[in-house]
This record gives C-alpha cells, sequence and structure tokens, in this order.
C-alpha cells in the first residue's frame, strides 16, 4: 500500500482537513493552503471541488486511496443514502472509534496503539486498525498497556467522547453501542460531492 511520508501538515492545510494534528494545535492551524501563493484564492474547476472534499475525507480518516475506494463501493451496494453510509462505515473504523473515545491523542497515535498490539475485541486480539466494529462490539486494553492508555488519556477531556459509544475510562472499555447517524457526524463533510466524482 502506498504510504505518504511528506510533511502532512501541509496537506491538511490544502484540504482543510482539520482534526488530524494535536487537538489543542487545532484551533491555532492557519486556515489558508501552504506555499507562498497558499492565501491566493483560486476559482476551482467542478472536477477539482469533487476532488478536493473526497481527499478532505479520505485524509481526515487516514485512509489509502484504495481503501477509500472500496469503501465507496461497500457503500454504495447497501441500500440507504450512499454518501451517508460511507462515513459511517469510516466512523465505524476502530482507530477511529479509538480516537473519538479519547484512547488517543491523534488518529495516528490510535492507530498506533492498534498496530502494537494493545487492543482486543470481544476479548481477541486485533491489530488492523481498520477493523469495523459493529454495534455490540467491546474494546478493551490489554493489562500490560492500561499504565500507557491512561497516561494517553490523562491529556485528554474525555466529556467529548460521541453519543454512539460508551466509554469506561476505568476499566479502559469501550461498548461500540450503535452506528451514528448522519447529524452526529462532522457537519463540514460533503459527501454528496464524494458520490458525484466516483459518479463520473
Amino acid at each position: 500500500m502506498a504510504r505518504y511520508t511528506g510533511p502532512t501538515n501541509k496537506l491538511f492545510r490544502n484540504y482543510g482537513v482539520k482534526d488530524l494534528s494535536n487537538r489543542k494545535l487545532t484551533s491555532s492551524m492557519r486556515q489558508s493552503a501552504s506555499g507562498q501563493h497558499g492565501a491566493v484564492r483560486k476559482k476551482l474547476s467542478e472536477y477539482a471541488i469533487h476532488l478536493n472534499e473526497k481527499q478532505k475525507i479520505r485524509m481526515t480518516y487516514l485512509v489509502s486511496e484504495k481503501q477509500f475506494a472500496k469503501y465507496y463501493s461497500e457503500a454504495a451496494r447497501k441500500k440507504g443514502v450512499t454518501g451517508t453510509i460511507l462515513l459511517q462505515i469510516l466512523e465505524s473504523r476502530l482507530d477511529n472509534v479509538l480516537y473519538k473515545s479519547g484512547f488517543g491523542v491523534t488518529r495516528k497515535q490510535s492507530r498506533q496503539i492498534v498496530n502494537h498490539g494493545h487492543v482486543l475485541v470481544n476479548g481477541r486480539k486485533v491489530d488492523i486498525p481498520s477493523y469495523i466494529l459493529k454495534a455490540g462490539d467491546v474494546v478493551s486494553v490489554k493489562a500490560k498497556s492500561s499504565n500507557y492508555l491512561k497516561n494517553v488519556m490523562a491529556t485528554i477531556d474525555l466529556s467529548c467522547s460521541p453519543a454512539w459509544v460508551t466509554v469506561d475510562k476505568d476499566t479502559l472499555k469501550i461498548t461500540f453501542d450503535r452506528v451514528p447517524e448522519r447529524e452526529e457526524l462532522d457537519p463540514d463533510f460533503k459527501e454528496q460531492l464524494v458520490i458525484e466524482y466516483y459518479s463520473k
């Protein structure tokens, strides 16, 4: 799988990604694109608008182009609103649920926690960040990893945990209660533009 190793903050600024840098730095992050002429307004083509929105969502969840296209195909096959289903699949990823529940300061850190084998799903070790959780799944932390996770969580405001998960910070458990509704997801995402991008 292709892996980008360049300066990620520049990419995030270019596509308007908000929440991939440290949460403490998000509000102070410059909103214009990177580079000498980043602040210059340019009229984008229709294709560029669609592409930018696709890249924005893809980079927010740290998924590759191939993964994102796979998720879109899966969403398109299911009954319902394709754009909403796509976002629900992305939100149900194990690394994202850990991040949203306060088990990681960033999605990158949450992904590393999973990769290093610190996490159990329904009592079984899962080291795949893209693992899709289902309603009722219980995510827990290995006993030997608990001190590390507690130190991470001490720096995060757990009151911002989403309504569709139940977080027990004492036992370091997350219960994935249900798939989130569209109104509970990022209102800045324009998933219809992604549908139009793949429909061409």
